[in-house]
C-alpha cells in the first residue's frame, strides 16, 4: 500500500462525512461545533472591533496617515491572530462536550472503512463511556494547557514568529486530538497514543496543517470537527492501526 500524507487523510474526511449510514452520526459533532463555533467569533469580533478602536484614538490627529496604515495592518493581523487562538481554545471546548459522539463517529467510520457492520448499540452504550471519554479529554487538556501558556506567551511578545510557533503547536494539537479519538477506541493510553504519533510526525502534522487551516476559512469551520474525525480515523486504518495493535499483541 503506498503511504499518503496527512494532507490526504484529511481530504477524504469530507467525503466521508456524506456516507451513507454515517451521516447520522456527523449530526451532533456539527451542530455543537456550529453553535459553538458561531457564538464565539460573534463575541470576538466585538472584541477586536472595540480594541482597534481604541488603540486608533490614541493617536494625534496630526498623525492621520499612521491611523490608515495602522487599520490597513491591525484589522489582517488581528483576525488571524484570533481566530488562531479561537481555532484551537474554542476546538478544545467544543471536543469537551462533544467527545462522547465524537468517539462513536470515529468507532462508525473505521467499521464503515474496514468493511464491518456499522451497528447501533444505543444511547445506553454512548452513556456507558461518557465517563471514559471525559477522562480521556481531561488527560489531553492537562498535557495542552501548561504547553498552550508558554507558546501563547511567545505569541503575544514575539510578533510574526510568535504566530508561527503558535499556528504550529496548533497544528500538532489539533492532530493529537482528532487521531486520539480512534486510538481511545481501541483503549490506547494517551500517553503511548502520542508516543506512537510522534513517530508518524510529519504524517500527523500534515493532517494539523489542515486542520487548522480550514478552521480558519468562515463557514468551512463549522465542519472541521467531523471531517477532521473521520479524516484521523482513515490514517489510523490505513497506516497506524496495524502498527500499534501488533505491537500491543507482541507485547502480551
Amino acid at each position: 500500500m503506498i503511504s499518503r500524507s496527512g494532507f490526504s487523510y484529511f481530504s477524504q474526511g469530507f467525503s466521508l462525512i456524506r456516507t451513507k449510514g454515517l451521516k447520522r452520526f456527523v449530526f451532533v459533532p456539527l451542530a455543537i461545533n456550529l453553535i459553538l463555533f458561531a457564538t464565539a467569533f460573534y463575541f470576538l469580533y466585538g472584541q477586536i472591533e472595540t480594541g482597534i478602536t481604541y488603540l486608533i484614538s490614541m493617536i494625534p490627529e496630526w498623525l492621520g496617515w499612521l491611523k490608515k496604515a495602522l487599520v490597513f495592518f491591525l484589522w489582517p493581523l488581528a483576525i488571524i491572530s484570533v481566530l488562531l487562538i479561537f481555532a484551537l481554545i474554542f476546538g478544545t471546548l467544543a471536543n469537551w462536550i462533544a467527545a462522547p459522539f465524537n468517539g462513536v463517529l470515529a468507532e462508525k467510520a473505521e467499521r464503515h472503512l474496514t468493511g464491518k457492520p456499522l451497528g447501533d448499540e444505543g444511547v445506553l452504550s454512548l452513556i456507558k463511556d461518557i465517563p471514559r471519554t471525559l477522562g480521556r479529554e481531561l488527560s489531553k487538556l492537562t498535557w495542552y494547557l501548561p504547553r498552550a501558556i508558554g507558546f501563547f506567551l511567545i505569541f503575544l511578545f514575539v510578533p510574526v514568529f510568535g504566530q508561527i510557533i503558535w499556528f504550529v503547536f496548533s497544528a500538532w494539537m489539533m492532530a493529537i486530538q482528532y487521531c486520539d479519538y480512534p486510538y481511545d477506541n481501541h483503549k490506547v493510553d494517551f500517553t503511548r497514543m502520542r508516543l506512537h504519533l510522534s513517530q508518524h510526525k510529519g504524517k500527523a502534522l500534515s493532517f494539523g496543517i489542515m486542520v487548522n487551516i480550514f478552521s480558519l476559512i468562515p463557514i468551512v469551520n463549522f465542519i472541521v470537527m467531523p471531517v477532521a474525525i473521520c479524516g484521523a480515523t482513515a490514517m489510523w486504518v490505513a497506516e497506524l492501526r496495524d502498527e500499534m495493535l501488533g505491537a500491543d499483541a507482541n507485547r502480551n
